[in-house]
C-alpha cells in the first residue's frame, strides 16, 4: 500500500520479482499471512463514494497475490476486514463488503486456506480509539456471522480467532476492555479450527505501549523469552476448556511491535529470540508460527528496498532445512544455553538446536547417550551483535547463480562446545538417542 499506519513511504511491493520468488522458495512450503493494522481499513475492489482517499485492494493486486502464492507453494492466511465502526451506528458486523471478495475468489478458483476476522481486535483501544473497541460478547456474535459467510463459499477453509495481542508483562492488558480472549471463547457458539494469538517479546520506540523496550540487554536476557511460555500455556488452558478441537497457532510475532526497532530488529542480536521462540513454540504445542514480517519494516526477514536477506531469514531457512516436526523433551541447566531437540529431516536422525546467549564459548553437557550421538552440524555466528550479515560454519552466506545450498557449507564436526553468541543445529544419529 502507498500509505498506512507506518511512517516510511515506499512504492507498493511488486510480486513479480524473480529474486523475491527465489528467497520465498527457500522458506517454503509455508503459509503467507496477508493482514496487519490496515486490514481493518482497506476496501475490497471498489472505492466508497464517501471516502475518496480510502485504501483499496484492487482485483489486479488480488490476482497478482494469488499468482505469487501459486508460484511459490504458499498457502494463504487472510485477515478479513472487521472495520472501524461504532456498534450503535452500524449494529453487528454484516460482511457485505467481504462477500464481493469471496464471490470473485470462488469464481477464479483461488485457494484461501485460513480466514480470520479483524486484526488484534483487543488492541483497538490503543490504535483506533476507545470507542472502536469491541466487547468480547459482540465479537463472538460477529464471528458466528463471519463463520457462516465464509463457509458458504469456502466450506473447507479453516477459521481462526481471535488473534488477540499479548504484551510482555501485561498479557491482554486491561480488564475487561481488552482482556477479551476468555470471554470470547466462552461465548462463541461455533467451533474454531484454530485458536491463535499475537505476541511480540519487545516493543520499538514507535509503540504507544512499551513494557519491555527493544534494547540489546533485553534481547539477550533469557527472562525475556519466558513470557512466551507463560502466555502460551494460558492460551492452551483456555483452548482445552472451550475449543478442544482447535489447533494452537501463534498468528503473528516479531521482535518488536510497531515495525521493529531500527538498527536492532534487522541485526544478528535479534535472531536469538526468534530461534528460541521457534523451539519453545514447538515444544509447547503451537502448530504454526507466523512471522511478522516476510518483508517490510525493520523486523522484515528480507530488506524491503534491496531484497537482501537479514539474519532472521537464515535462521528460518536452517530451521526448515534441518528441523523435523516431532519434538522431544530436553532441558538446560543454564538459562543462557537454550536447547531444543527435534526429529531430523533424514531417516534415523535427530537435530539438536543450541542457542548460546553468552559472550564466550560454552561447553555442552548433555545426557551421555545424546552427547555421543552428535556427529556434525551448522553454526551461525556474526562479527558482532549488531552485524547485518552472518556466517555459516565460518563462511559468508551468499547466493551463487541465484541459489544457495546447504551443501555449499561443509558440516562442522562437533567438538563439545558452541561458539559465543551463536545459534547452531547439530545432527544426531538415531542410535543412542532416547
Amino acid at each position: 500500500m502507498r500509505r498506512g499506519l507506518g511512517t516510511l513511504r515506499v512504492p507498493p511491493l511488486k510480486l513479480n520479482s524473480p529474486k523475491l520468488d527465489r528467497l520465498v522458495q527457500l522458506l517454503g512450503p509455508a503459509y503467507l499471512r496477508i493482514g496487519g493494522s490496515e486490514a481493518d481499513k482497506v476496501h475490497y475492489f471498489t472505492q466508497p463514494d464517501n471516502e475518496p482517499d480510502s485504501l483499496i485492494l484492487t482485483k489486479t493486486q488480488w490476482d497478482d497475490l494469488h499468482g505469487f502464492l501459486q508460484r511459490n507453494d504458499l498457502k494463504l492466511i487472510f485477515t478479513c476486514k472487521y472495520g472501524l465502526f461504532k456498534r450503535k451506528d452500524h449494529g453487528r458486523w454484516q460482511g457485505a463488503e467481504l462477500q464481493a471478495l469471496l464471490d470473485y475468489s470462488a469464481e477464479q478458483q483461488y485457494s484461501i486456506e485460513v480466514f480470520e476476522l479483524g486484526n488484534e481486535l483487543n488492541a483497538y483501544w490503543a490504535f483506533h480509539g476507545l470507542l472502536s473497541q469491541p466487547r468480547a460478547i459482540h465479537l463472538a456474535r460477529d464471528y458466528e456471522k463471519f463463520y457462516q459467510v465464509v463457509r458458504e463459499k469456502f466450506p473447507t477453509a479453516l477459521i481462526s480467532g481471535p488473534g488477540s495481542a499479548f504484551w510482555p508483562k501485561l498479557g491482554e492488558t486491561i480488564r475487561p476492555i481488552s482482556n477479551i480472549t476468555p470471554k470470547f471463547l466462552s461465548e462463541l457458539r461455533v467451533k474454531l479450527d484454530i485458536v491463535d494469538w499475537h505476541y511480540y517479546p519487545f516493543q520499538s520506540d514507535r509503540s504507544p505501549v512499551r513494557t519491555r523496550k527493544a534494547r540489546i540487554e533485553h534481547l539477550l536476557d533469557p527472562k525475556s523469552f519466558e513470557y512466551y511460555r507463560k502466555y502460551s500455556n494460558r492460551l492452551r488452558i483456555l483452548r482445552d476448556f472451550h475449543q478442544p478441537q482447535a489447533a494452537l497457532w501463534t498468528g503473528e510475532t516479531g521482535s518488536a511491535q510497531c515495525g521493529g526497532q531500527p538498527d536492532l530488529s534487522d541485526r544478528w542480536v535479534s535472531s536469538f529470540w526468534w530461534a528460541d521462540q521457534l523451539g519453545m513454540g514447538a515444544r509447547l504445542g503451537q502448530k504454526l508460527m507466523v512471522r511478522q514480517s516476510l518483508i517490510g519494516g525493520d523486523y522484515g526477514m528480507i530488506a524491503r528496498l534491496t531484497l537482501k536477506p537479514r539474519p532472521d531469514f537464515w535462521v528460518s531457512w536452517l530451521w526448515g532445512q534441518l528441523m523435523g516436526t516431532t519434538v522431544f523433551a530436553i532441558g538446560s541447566e543454564s538459562p543462557h544455553l537454550r536447547c531444543y531437540l527435534h526429529s531430523g529431516k533424514g531417516e534415523d536422525s535427530k537435530t539438536l538446536l543450541l542457542i548460546n546467549l553468552m559472550p564466550t564459548p560454552v561447553e555442552v553437557t548433555l545426557e551421555p547417550s545424546l552427547l555421543a550421538s552428535i556427529v556434525n552440524g551448522y553454526e551461525l555466528t556474526a562479527k558482532s551483535l549488531i552485524s547485518r550479515r552472518v556466517k555459516l560454519n565460518g563462511k559468508k552466506l551468499r547466493f551463487k547463480g541465484g541459489a544457495v545450498l546447504l551443501e555449499d557449507f561443509p558440516a562442522r564436526q562437533f567438538k563439545g562446545s558452541v561458539a559465543a553468541y551463536s545459534i547452531s543445529f547439530w545432527q544426531c544419529l538415531q542410535r543412542g538417542v532416547s
